[in-house]
C-alpha cells in the first residue's frame, strides 16, 4: 500500500535534524531532547524521523532521502533510478544504497566531472553523464562551482556565491532528460531524485513525467522556485506525499494521483 498523499504542502526551511538520536517509544528520549528536535521539524517532522530512523538505520543521504524512498519502495529490489545533481557517487547520495544492496539501476548526472571516475570504481551498475539538466540540449550553460563547498555548485552566480567564498566558473553542455533517457533506452523510472540549486524547473520542462511516470520523485525545493515546482506537478497529476511532510526540510516527495 502506498503512503498517504497530500495535494498542498507548506515545507519548512529550518536547517539540522537530530541524526544520531534513536527513538523508541517504550524509552523516549529526555524531554529536552524531544522538545528540540519538534522544535526543528515539528511534532510530526520528528515523530517520522524517529520511526524511519529506528526502522532503517545510518544512512549515506544527507536528509532523510534514503529513509524516504526505502520506506515508499518498502525495499524493493532491481529497480531504475534517475539521480540529477548526484554529486559524489556514495557520500551525501540519494541512490547508492539502493544499488548497492537493493540491485538498483540506472543514471547519475552531474555538471562536476570529476565525479566520472568514482562512479566508473563504485557503481558499476550506474551510468554517469557529465552534464547540466536543463530545457534544451546541446546548449552551453554557465556553472559556477563554491571552492570551499561544491555541493552547492549551480548555474546561478549569486547563490554560489551566497557563502562568500571563491567560486569556479565554468562551462558544461546541456541536455534534456528526455533526449538523454530515450538515447539510454530507458523506458520506465521508479525514482527520480533531483538536486541542481535552483535549475529543477527547467530540468522539469524538459522531462516528459507523464510518459515514464516515476513512482517518486525526491526533489529539493529552495524557496525561489518552490511553486513553480509545485505547479509543475499539479499539472502533471501528481500530488505530494503526506506521509513524509515535515520530515525533510530541502525537499519535497511526490508521487502520482490516483486516477
Amino acid at each position: 500500500m502506498r503512503p498517504g498523499v497530500a495535494a498542498v504542502v507548506l515545507v519548512s526551511t529550518v536547517a539540522g535534524v537530530a541524526a544520531g538520536v534513536w527513538w523508541d517509544r517504550t524509552h523516549p528520549p529526555a524531554p529536552a531532547l524531544q522538545q528540540q528536535v519538534a522544535g526543528e521539524l515539528g511534532e510530526h517532522g520528528a515523530e517520522e524521523w524517529f520511526a524511519l530512523q529506528r526502522r532503517y538505520g545510518t544512512r549515506y543521504s544527507r536528509n532523510a532521502e534514503e529513509w524516504v524512498a526505502r520506506d515508499f519502495f518498502q525495499d524493493k529490489r532491481g529497480g531504475v533510478f534517475v539521480d540529477v545533481g548526484a554529486n559524489d557517487p556514495r557520500t551525501e547520495n540519494n541512490t547508492y544504497f539502493l544499488e548497492a544492496t537493493l540491485d538498483w539501476s540506472g543514471i547519475a548526472i552531474d555538471a562536476m566531472g570529476e565525479f566520472a571516475p568514482d562512479y566508473a570504481r563504485y557503481r558499476p551498475r550506474t551510468r554517469f553523464f557529465a552534464l547540466f539538466v536543463s530545457d534544451v540540449s546541446d546548449t552551453m550553460e554557465d556553472f559556477f562551482v563554491p571552492t570551499l563547498g561544491p555541493l552547492g555548485a549551480t548555474n546561478n552566480r549569486a547563490f554560489a556565491e551566497r557563502d562568500g567564498g571563491p567560486v569556479e566558473a565554468r562551462k558544461v553542455r546541456t541536455i534534456t532528460l528526455n533526449d538523454l533517457l530515450a538515447h539510454e533506452k530507458i523506458e520506465k523510472v521508479d525514482f527520480v531524485s533531483m538536486d541542481i540549486e535552483l535549475s529543477e524547473p527547467k530540468a522539469l520542462a524538459g522531462f516528459d513525467i507523464e510518459r515514464y511516470r516515476p513512482d517518486l520523485v525526491c526533489i529539493e525545493s529552495h524557496q525561489p522556485v518552490r511553486q513553480a515546482i509545485l505547479d509543475y506537478f499539479q499539472r502533471h497529476h501528481f500530488v505530494v506525499v503526506g506521509k513524509y511532510l515535515g520530515l525533510d526540510p530541502q525537499n519535497l516527495y511526490f508521487t502520482r494521483a490516483q486516477q
